[in-house]
Formats: C-alpha cells, structure tokens, sequence
C-alpha cells in the first residue's frame, strides 16, 4: 500500500471491513495491544467494538490487570543461585517447581549453546521474585526436608 494511502478514506474502510470480520476475542486481544496500533486502526477497533456493544478498555486498565494477575517482571526477581552447568540448574528449577515456586533461568539459552560461555556469564542464574527468595533458598539448601521431618518425626 503506498504511503499516501495511509489515514485515508480507503485506509479507515479497509480497517473496518478487516474488524468486521474478527470474532469478538480477536477484537478483544486486538484492543488488550492495542500499542503496537496506528491512531487510525484504534479509532476503527473502538468504532467496531462500540458497534457490538462490546465494553472498552483503556491500555492502563489493561496494565493493571497484568499486575493484578501476579505475573514477575525481570526487575522484580532475586539470583539466588549460579550453576555452571545447565542439568544442576534444570534440577534445582525442577525443585522449586514441584514446590509451587515460580522461577525462571537466566543466560541457559547462552550457555546452552556453547557451555564455554558459562565462566563469562557467571553461570545460568536461578531466579525467583523476593517474597520466594527464603523459602527458595531454604528448599534448595536441604532446609525444606529437614524441618518437615522434625515437625512428623518417623517413630
């Protein structure tokens, strides 16, 4: 399509013609990143959605609803591990996993590719987010066992 067809009459039916097709959950993700959008495409999203009665909502409810959902962003994530080897970081994730711990590896890719890297990177790194950090910590240091065995001692 040529530049000088973009934000004109053509570009805004085009648009339509396009959502008018979608099922309401495409209109609806559409809408969830609506970032990546041209001002033209929103304002054609919002018109069709508005058409079908469907309700609107602004990207910050958006934002707030990711929040609310409890997803980790990288900056809110604790190292509380290094492996130089990838299958020890695999188990030790295996671990915290079967826990109910979300956590997440850092640099496997990289270092899975050639494991050179591992001493440059400082190794795969263990993440978990802060409010996981103690208990992680404990569970990965044997203290997790122990104290269930102290609490229901086998007689």
């Amino acid at each position: 399509m040529a530049a000088a067809g973009f934000g004109s009459k053509q570009e805004r039916n085009r648009l339509a013609q396009f959502y008018a097709v979608l099922s309401d959950g495409e209109l609806q993700q559409l809408a969830r990143e609506g970032g990546s959008l041209t001002a033209e495409a929103r304002t054609a999203l919002a018109v069709e959605m508005s058409r079908r009665k469907m309700p609107i909502e602004s990207s910050a409810e958006t934002e707030d609803s990711i929040a609310r959902g409890g997803r980790a962003e990288l900056r809110d994530l604790l190292t509380i591990r290094q492996f130089r080897d990838l299958p020890e970081a695999l188990l030790a994730k295996s671990v915290l996993e079967s826990a109910g711990i979300e956590c997440f590896l850092g640099d496997d890719n990289l270092i899975r590719m050639d494991w050179l890297w591992s001493n440059l990177l400082g190794g795969i790194k263990l993440r978990v987010r802060q409010e996981d950090a103690l208990v992680a910590s404990r569970l990965l240091e044997g203290g997790g066992a122990s104290q269930s065995n102290s609490e229901n001692p086998v007689k």
